[in-house]
């Protein structure tokens, strides 16, 4: 089951980016849909700077930009280490292709995900040459979401049972609370803790352990901009924590803040 498209897990303070930015997430053609989660189109035109952050899904993008004062170019982000943060300015637009977890590898299979992972790399040999251009210049939505799909299908995503699996894998982590401890995750999947970690590895870039980590910080980022108060107590108890305490250190870890000092900048903000 896919996020819903108005779900903003994992965007730090996503009021503050929207109120900025033309944001947009169409869905691809229907035969991409098994491997491409959704495009996102962004376009803005700012009188200041602004940096979005976003706490990164477990998800590879390839992604079409043209930012203020750079030629268009196209890119594979691959997942990040840590907090996403980029810079816009001026006038600019973005095209995003956002990958299923597992999926990535059905487009580029002759090596793992993990080697992309924490990895930006511009006009990747590994696909078609294509000028970026033809993507972000069509002033139509519809055509440029129409210029995605082209692109992929010459890119020719083929079934392959061990991306499904990964996919299925990471969905049961996403929507299933009760998933906290990697061994005993493996055990009910009948996996080894090895075998689950090398599939991981090779088709979703990161470890699970990653994969559960971070679906509970992008509860809890949900929640700290939705909820005033926050019961950070009950909070931690829904998401598995063991306290409150080990909440507060992989928010803090993994978003830079305390969940407190997040969720007051944002509810005080709006």
């Amino acid at each position: 089951m896919a996020v819903p498209h108005r779900d903003t897990r994992g965007i730090v303070d996503p009021a503050e980016l929207l109120a900025r930015v033309h944001f947009r997430r169409p869905e691809p053609a229907e035969a991409l849909r098994p491997y491409i989660e959704h495009y996102w189109l962004i376009d803005w035109d700012l009188t200041e700077p602004y940096v979005s952050h976003v706490v990164p899904h477990p998800a590879v993008h390839i992604v079409f930009q043209r930012l203020a004062g750079e030629d268009a170019f196209v890119e594979v982000a691959g997942i990040p280490n840590g907090l996403f943060a980029q810079k816009l300015e001026g006038r600019g637009r973005v095209c995003g292709i956002k990958f299923r977890p597992g999926a990535f590898r059905t487009v580029a299979p002759d090596r793992p995900v993990s080697e992309w992972t924490g990895r930006r790399i511009r006009q990747p040999a590994v696909f078609p040459d294509i000028d970026p251009a033809t993507v972000l210049d069509p002033p139509d939505e519809t055509a440029r979401v129409a210029a995605l799909d082209a692109f992929l299908l010459t890119l020719d995503p083929r079934p392959d049972p061990q991306a499904d699996l990964a996919t299925a894998l990471v969905d049961r982590i996403r929507t299933d609370r009760t998933i906290r401890r990697v061994t005993d995750f493996a055990h009910a999947e009948g996996l080894s803790v090895r075998l689950l970690q090398r599939l991981f590895a090779a088709y979703v870039g990161v470890g699970p352990k990653w994969v559960i980590l971070r679906y509970r910080i992008h509860e809890a980022l949900e929640r700290a901009g939705a909820e005033e108060p926050v019961d950070w107590a009950g909070l931690a108890a829904d998401l598995g924590y063991a306290d409150q305490a080990h909440l507060v250190r992989d928010f803090t870890a993994t978003v830079g803040v305390t969940p407190t000092a997040y969720a007051q900048g944002v509810q005080g903000a709006h």
